[in-house]
């Protein structure tokens, strides 16, 4: 529903990977800008997900509080505001894609359109610590080990259950083609929510935001472009965002421009999706460090690890939100941003993705990341206003014209595969 001047009168949110850490935290950021910067007219649905009834529960209460909360602090109306917010819990599992069609299913029902999508949910692939190498590596290089952290073990080959698993005796009887095996790091990061934007579609206006998550880490060594699932690869969470990076800072280009609008095709006319400007926009975002449940450590270790990312932010670091409130920033900027903002930034000066930052006493902004291969804008040599450039990766190499025309070269590869990928999917599921 929009006024008459065309700004809707509800802005729905959806954030998937909401029940704890920053998904949460993104949840709580985003009522409370909302209240602070929207007219009074304006509503705002947050559509939340968890992957069980019981988690969407507890965490439709939690933000109930913090909405009460938050207009008790500042001095407003309960029974007014209030009412500005609609709190609602879905569920979806994105490691189990008929869920993630339900999910899709269920909201085309409802037929409400999506101002903005937050893809947050996501799962590390992590097996442990090398204690031993991250205390050298934070001793020798505290901002490096705790910005890039080397000495995560990893499981390496982690696979998704099956996604048809009713089919597996049928399939063994007859002698029919099994299922491709899917990467579990790389459906629940990445593929998951592939398939939901493209099934989500129809629900997008030309205004609407696709806000996908990706990570200081995402740095071109833990990637190999033959294999974009990461199955096989040292760190399957790094390769994950290293994709993500790839997929949304190429998908402007003239060279991808046909798998876009093949993923956002929601059964327009051929003259309106060939128009740009009927295409959602894509938006890159990473929270920096933040402390969150994803590290699965145990108390101790937590309570050194966040010590180590304080003392990283003190001498200077850029990158150590810690607090997951803070690094929420960037992605609800993206996604509350005036529509004009940033679409003429990075029209003006590039796409980028953006980061959140903090000074030493904690104060958030939002700013430009670099990006392996891309820079910051995508343009050599150039490093526009807002941009960081302390506390970059180590084994970073300046983009010069051979690097950024292989980057792109990756984008339309991964796009191409990514495309077939879900051909093949929605193929198997149907």
């Amino acid at each position: 529903m929009q006024r008459s001047d065309g700004e809707p009168t509800t802005f729905t949110v959806l954030v998937t990977g909401a029940n704890s850490g920053l998904g949460f935290a993104i949840c709580c950021r985003l009522i409370d800008e909302f209240l602070a910067t929207r007219l009074h007219s304006q509503t705002l649905h947050v559509l939340h997900s968890t992957r069980d009834a019981s988690k969407s529960e507890d965490t439709s209460r939690r933000l109930r509080v913090h909405l009460q909360k938050s207009i008790r602090q500042s001095n407003g109306s309960l029974t007014t505001s209030e009412t500005r917010v609609k709190i609602e819990g879905v569920l979806v599992d994105l490691t189990k894609l008929r869920t993630v069609k339900a999910l899709a299913e269920q909201l085309l029902d409802r037929g409400d359109v999506l101002d903005a999508v937050i893809w947050n949910a996501g799962l590390a692939g992590w097996k442990g610590t090398d204690y031993l190498a991250g205390t050298w590596a934070i001793l020798t290089n505290i901002i490096q080990a705790t910005t890039y952290p080397e000495f995560m073990i990893p499981s390496v080959g982690l696979l998704a259950a099956p996604q048809t698993p009713d089919d597996t005796k049928s399939n063994q009887r007859t002698g029919a083609k099994e299922e491709p095996k899917l990467g579990q790091i790389f459906l629940s990061n990445v593929f998951g929510h592939y398939l939901l934007t493209h099934w989500l579609a129809p629900l997008f206006r030309p205004s609407s935001r696709i806000i996908w998550t990706s990570s200081t880490s995402a740095v071109p060594p833990y990637f190999n472009i033959d294999d974009i699932q990461g199955i096989n690869v040292h760190a399957a969470y790094e390769s994950s965002k290293r994709l993500t990076d790839l997929l949304v800072l190429t998908s402007e280009l003239p060279s991808t421009r046909s798998y876009v609008q093949k993923l956002l095709d929601s059964h327009e006319s051929a003259q309106e999706t060939a128009e740009s400007s009927s295409t959602p926009k894509m938006i890159l975002t990473h929270p920096g460090i933040v402390a969150t449940p994803l590290a699965a450590q145990n108390w101790f270790m937590q309570f050194w690890m966040v010590a180590a990312l304080y003392l990283a932010r003190w001498l200077s670091s850029p990158w150590h939100p810690i607090d997951p409130y803070k690094g929420a920033i960037s992605a609800v900027f993206a996604a509350l941003s005036p529509p004009y903002q940033l679409p003429e930034l990075e029209v003006q000066d590039g796409k980028g993705k953006w980061g959140s930052a903090t000074g030493v006493y904690g104060e958030e902004r939002v700013a430009r990341t670099e990006v392996e291969g891309w820079g910051y804008c995508g343009v050599v040599g150039k490093i526009p206003a807002g941009s960081v450039t302390t506390g970059r990766w180590a084994g970073r190499k300046d983009v010069d014209k051979e690097s950024r025309e292989e980057f792109e070269e990756q984008g339309r590869r991964v796009w191409r595969e990514m495309e077939e990928l879900r051909l093949e999917w929605e193929a198997i599921l149907s």
